[in-house]
Order: structure tokens, then sequence, then C-alpha cells
């Protein structure tokens, strides 16, 4: 008797149960790399705003699997071909897009590597893991890379409608209870549709994809960039900068290994031999929190303050404005601060400071998102679409943000 092969699900709180689909998507969801995905957190300090944004990468992950499957599933039905091996690569590339994540996934993207993006970390993972799983994984890093002869492929990975951000909008919005975000990302893929092997969507989907987009507008700035979210991970950057300052200098920090190699060497991409990968690979959220906790007793005035402010949620405080912070205003500041306590300018900065965020909800640049007219003819969903204010979306929107320690009475 041929033995069966046993059906692994997961349980998941958006889409109910997710199949995986294959023995080897199994062995790489039972990696250690893909395991450390559950160590960090989706959505970075957003949980000091929102409490209950404590999904972590793995979640999402899983989540963008369901979802190609999905897509692969109705574009088969449409009459697109696509292979068992295209089928498989596309469910892994989606699978491991975020693998390359740090702590507090874009939170500490440059503050533990400095100048190494999360995608080019994820490349990396992917082609360890090819070269143990005997270069199985050749065409999903094709896909991953955007450089597959079929495009449509590499847009359902990466582009302004993927099979990523159709779930991260949606997650995000259900484990935040920010309800503008949720999007019908089921409609969507019903809609989808391949053109000159390009990826389209019909017509009747232009609303869900207008939704969509607007949807995402609303949780960039309600939720991503959040003012007090962004004090409190500009908060977490300085703790970083703070501790590789105090190391530079001589002092001996305790916090756990690999986050020590880490603040002792400052890592390019040139550096990223398996060694280090495997030592990036230790690190989570929970390497920064039990360093922070370790610090709250340092005798360094910056660094225990901004460790204990993140800790106890005693953050700055923050103005956004629509024009670029007042130099003599940020100088104010600073020097009460450098007064109240006696410090230099040096460490008055970790606490007083200016910055800007700018978000786009849609670049009608080269990757457009296309809608399939009845006729057969396609066009920029910008141009389609009777609702003006998606033009508006286009143009991208810049906020200056000022942080200052609130005064205590």
């Amino acid at each position: 008797m041929a033995a069966t092969t046993k059906l692994k699900i997961f349980n998941d709180p958006i889409y109910g149960f997710i199949t995986i689909p294959s023995e080897q998507i199994f062995k790489i969801i039972a990696h250690p790399y893909f395991q450390r995905l559950r160590r960090i957190s989706q959505m970075g300090m957003s949980y000091l705003v929102y409490p209950g944004a404590h999904h972590t990468r793995f979640h999402h992950a899983l989540g963008g699997l369901h979802l190609m499957q999905r897509a692969i599933e109705m574009l088969r039905i449409k009459g697109v071909k696509i292979s068992k091996d295209e089928e498989e690569a596309l469910e892994i590339a989606i699978l491991l897009h975020d693998i390359g994540h740090g702590p507090f996934s874009h939170a500490m993207e440059h503050s533990i590597v400095e100048g190494v993006s999360h995608e080019r970390i994820s490349l990396l993972f992917m082609e360890r893991l090819n070269a143990e799983f005997n270069q199985s994984l050749t065409l999903a890093i094709e896909i991953f890379k955007g450089t597959y002869s079929r495009k449509f492929m590499n847009q359902l990975v990466s582009s302004q409608l993927d099979m990523d951000r159709l779930d991260y909008l949606k997650r995000d919005s259900f484990y935040t209870g920010v309800p503008e975000g949720n999007i019908n990302s089921e409609r969507i893929i019903t809609m989808l549709n391949v053109v000159k092997e390009e990826l389209v969507i019909e017509e009747k989907g232009i609303y869900s994809v207008e939704k969509f987009l607007v949807a995402r507008r609303l949780m960039y700035w309600q939720v991503y960039l959040h003012k007090t979210g962004v004090a409190a991970e500009q908060l977490l950057i300085r703790v970083l900068m703070r501790a590789k300052e105090l190391i530079e200098k001589g002092e001996e920090l305790n916090c756990s290994k690999p986050l020590q190699f880490f603040l002792q060497n400052k890592i390019s991409l040139q550096d990223f031999n398996n060694d280090v990968l495997n030592t990036f690979s230790k690190l989570d959220d929970y390497d920064i929190i039990s360093a922070m906790k370790i610090w709250t007793d340092h005798e360094d005035f910056v660094l225990r303050n901004l460790s204990e402010m993140l800790l106890t949620r005693d953050l700055l405080k923050v103005k956004l404005k629509k024009k670029p912070i007042n130099k003599k205003k940020l100088e104010k500041h600073k020097l009460a601060f450098q007064e109240k306590y006696s410090l230099s300018e040096n460490e008055a900065r970790y606490f007083v400071f200016s910055g800007d965020i700018t978000n786009v909800a849609y670049s009608s640049g080269n990757d457009k998102i296309q809608i399939l007219h009845k006729n057969g003819k396609t066009s920029d969903v910008a141009i389609a679409s009777d609702q003006l204010n998606l033009k508006a979306l286009s143009a991208p929107v810049t906020k200056y943000y000022i942080c200052y320690p609130k005064t205590k009475h």
C-alpha cells in the first residue's frame, strides 16, 4: 500500500485553513531560518499605538502563500498556462520574500546592518537555502529578483498589486482594529487576468482596486506612519546608535552574542558570508528587548533613558507639520534639555530631533496597475477610474515631524 501524504494545514484568523501545498514547501517552513520569522514583529513598534499589532512576519508569509495559491488557481481557470514548477516557484518566492527582515522589521532596517536592505538579505537567505535544497529554488529566486521571462509572475510577487500587499493590508487592518484598511483581496484575485504576459485587472474589479489604493493611503497615515509609532521607531534606532557609539569608545555592553557581533562590527553587503548570515539568522525582537532591559541600569544617561522610554512607553512628544521644522524651535528644545540634565550637544540630539515622512499611495511610473476593458484594451487605473482622487493619490505627500521630551510637572 502506498504511504499517504499527511496534509499540513495552518489555522489563520484571516483566511481560515491554509494548506501547505507540497513536502518541499513544508520543509522550507520548518527550516530555522523561516521559523525565526515567528520572532520578528510584522509592524515594528506599532503595538505601542495599536495594542493588538503583535502579529509576526511568519503570519504574513503564510498569508502571502495562501493568496498566491488562490491567484494561480484563478488564472488557470481563465486559461493562463502555469506549469507545476512555476507554481511551486511562485509559492516559494512569496513565502520567502520577507525572510531577510531583522528585528522589528522596517524599524531597524538600517540599524543592525547599515546600507543593506531586507530584500538583499532575503536574497542571501534564498541563495543559501537553494544550496541546501539541491538548487530547487533557482526559479523562485529568478521570480523574486523580477528577472523571469514571464512578467506577470514577477508582478504577483512584487508590484503595486502583489500578493504581499494584498495580505499585509488585510492582516494589519485586522490586528490593529483599523477597519479603513480592510480590503477585499478575494474579489481582487478573482478579477486578475494576464494579457501579453502582464498582470491586469478585469474592468469589473476597478472599484475593488480603487478601494485597495485608498485603503493603502489611509493605513499609511493612520497606522504605518502614525506619529507616535514613528517617534518610537526613531527611539529604537537611536538606542542602537548610542550602543554602537559607546562600544566604539571601548565601553562594554551586555547583550546577546548575535547582537554584540553586529554592534561591534560594521557589516556591509561584501561581508555577508555564511557565518555572518548565520549570526544574522539568530537575531530577533527578543535580542533587542532583553538588551534594553539590561541597559536600563547602564550608567550612560542616553542609553539608560532611551531604553527606559521604550520599555515603559514614556515616549517623546511628537508634532507633525506640513512645512519643514523651524531650526530655531529645534535648537530651543535642544538647549533647554541640554541645560536641564547637563548634557553635551551630542547627547541632547538623541532626544530632540526632526525629520520627514513621505508616502505615495499609487505610483504612475513603469509599474502601473492595468485595467482590462471589455474591448480587450488596457489602461492605467488612474486614467480608467472615474474617481478623481486616484490622480491625487499619485502625488507624494510629505509631512515633517519634531520630537522632544515632554515636560514633567
